[in-house]
C-alpha cells in the first residue's frame, strides 16, 4: 500500500501545485497534517486518491468545524496517527508521541514545523512530510510517502523549484 502525506499546504484561492498532485499519482490513500485552510484543497486531493485530513492550528471557520484534532488510521495491517502538532519545533516528536499514547501506533503522520523528518522511536516511525507551498522553516518544498509492506518506509520527496 501506497499513502501520500501532506502537511501546511495554506492555500486560499489557490490550487494545489500540480507537483504534490503528481507526486501523489498511484498513492491508495493521502494523509493531511493540517494547515489546510481552504477544504477545496481536499477535494483537489481527493481527485487523486482517497483523502483523510486533521486541523491544523491555522485553520479556522468550517474548515476547522470539519476536521478532527487527530485520527487513527488503520491502514495496510499498522495503525497510523494522524495530527498536525503544536508548539515549538524542539520536542515536537515527543508531544506528537503523548497525543497517541495508548494507541499501539506503528507510525504517526505530522506537520506544523514545515521541515522534513522521519525518525525512529520505540518502535514507531515519526514522519513530517515537510510543506509544498512555504520554505520559511525549509530548505525545499516537500511531501511525503509511506509505503506499507511487512514494515512501515517512510520517504521524503522534494519538490522541484517552479514545478509549483
Amino acid at each position: 500500500m501506497l499513502i501520500g502525506c501532506v502537511s501546511d499546504t495554506h492555500l486560499t484561492g489557490r490550487p494545489v501545485p500540480r507537483s504534490v498532485l503528481d507526486a501523489f499519482e498511484g498513492t491508495d490513500l493521502i494523509l493531511h497534517a493540517g494547515d489546510i485552510l481552504d477544504m477545496s484543497v481536499l477535494e483537489e486531493l481527493s481527485a487523486v486518491a482517497e483523502t483523510l485530513a486533521v486541523r491544523g492550528n491555522m485553520d479556522r471557520g468550517h474548515t476547522a468545524r470539519s476536521l478532527p484534532e487527530k485520527r487513527v488510521i488503520d491502514a495496510g495491517g499498522f495503525k497510523i496517527g494522524l495530527t498536525h502538532g503544536s508548539g515549538s519545533p524542539f520536542g515536537i516528536v515527543g508531544r506528537v508521541a503523548a497525543a497517541f499514547e495508548g494507541e499501539g501506533c506503528d507510525c504517526i503522520v505530522f506537520g506544523h514545523t514545515h521541515s522534513a523528518t522521519i525518525k525512529e522511536r520505540d518502535g514507531v516511525t515519526f514522519f513530517n512530510p515537510g510543506s509544498p507551498t512555504d520554505r520559511i522553516f525549509a530548505r525545499r518544498n516537500s511531501v511525503g510517502l509511506l509505503e506499507l509492506t511487512d514494515k512501515v518506509q517512510a520517504r521524503v520527496v522534494q519538490l522541484e523549484r517552479g514545478a509549483q
